[in-house]
């Protein structure tokens, strides 16, 4: 599957296609991507990040996995740059590849009068919408107040999404393999209201302070409901996981390096 709003995308497909029949297998490039899981053995991923959550959220519990080729921006989802998509795929008929599962994360509730369960690979954000002005969020976890953030919202991130928005409003970066949540406030108004790094067991609860139209519920950067004053949702880990593949010389730690061009101390 690929992004249709990237140029690139349907040529690489096709090319892939084409690299696939060469050596022996079956290429299926067509219908809902939950059914090709089904039937597949691997599922080709071509875009950036936003087009691997899309297809984490629609292969959500199969072990069907999924190899991202990245023709986006930073890509931390993705496996291998498009341009070595030959050698990638050889590696991986050869078996020069490991499996990495990683957590899902969900939210459910009632929103502006309507039940919502929603599903998550990096992030659930309670955020203000247009109106610019702080939003009063009620926090608890596992039944006990951590605070009540004045903020323009708040990210709560799982060990994957902690490379994405958490990152970006100074959260913590959390290796894919820890069993945490990160609750990173956005724009708080108490300095000291920093990120807090919590178990994965954790049950979270966020209470709207404000009315609408300003509170907006958003997952993995898509919104999909408002919040009404004293609406209420609960974040937990999902019962589903999904499986990605990485090449076998490949690390969370040297994507790092490579991703923020981390180089050392210059003199």
């Amino acid at each position: 599957m690929g992004n249709t709003e990237k140029a690139a995308s349907a040529g690489l497909i096709r090319k892939a296609a084409d690299l696939v029949r060469r050596a022996g297998r079956t290429p299926i490039t067509a219908g809902d991507i939950g059914a090709i899981a089904r039937k597949a053995d691997l599922v080709v991923v071509f875009g950036g990040d936003g087009t691997m959550l899309r297809a984490a959220r629609d292969v959500a519990g199969s072990r069907t996995p999924l190899l991202g080729v990245n023709i986006g921006g930073l890509g931390f989802l993705t496996a291998v740059p498009s341009s070595e998509l030959p050698e990638a795929l050889k590696r991986v008929w050869n078996g020069e590849f490991k499996f990495e599962s990683r957590v899902l994360i969900e939210a459910g509730g009632r929103c502006n009068g309507k039940m919502i369960r929603k599903t998550a690979l990096n992030d659930i954000v309670v955020s203000r919408g247009a109106v610019s002005r702080m939003i009063e969020l009620d926090v608890t976890v596992d039944r006990e107040l951590v605070t009540t953030y004045r903020c323009d919202g708040l990210i709560v991130s799982s060990p994957t999404g902690s490379t994405a928005y958490s990152l970006a409003a100074g959260g913590a970066i959390v290796s894919p393999a820890a069993d945490v949540f990160a609750l990173t406030p956005i724009c708080p108004h108490a300095l000291s209201n920093r990120s807090i790094i919590l178990p994965l067991s954790s049950t979270i609860r966020v209470r709207a302070r404000s009315p609408l139209p300003s509170t907006l519920l958003s997952v993995d950067g898509q919104i999909v409901a408002e919040m009404d004053l004293n609406d209420e949702v609960s974040i937990r880990r999902s019962r589903h996981t999904i499986r990605l593949v990485h090449l076998a010389d490949s690390s969370f730690l040297e994507a790092l390096r490579r991703k923020l061009h981390w180089r050392g101390a210059y003199v």
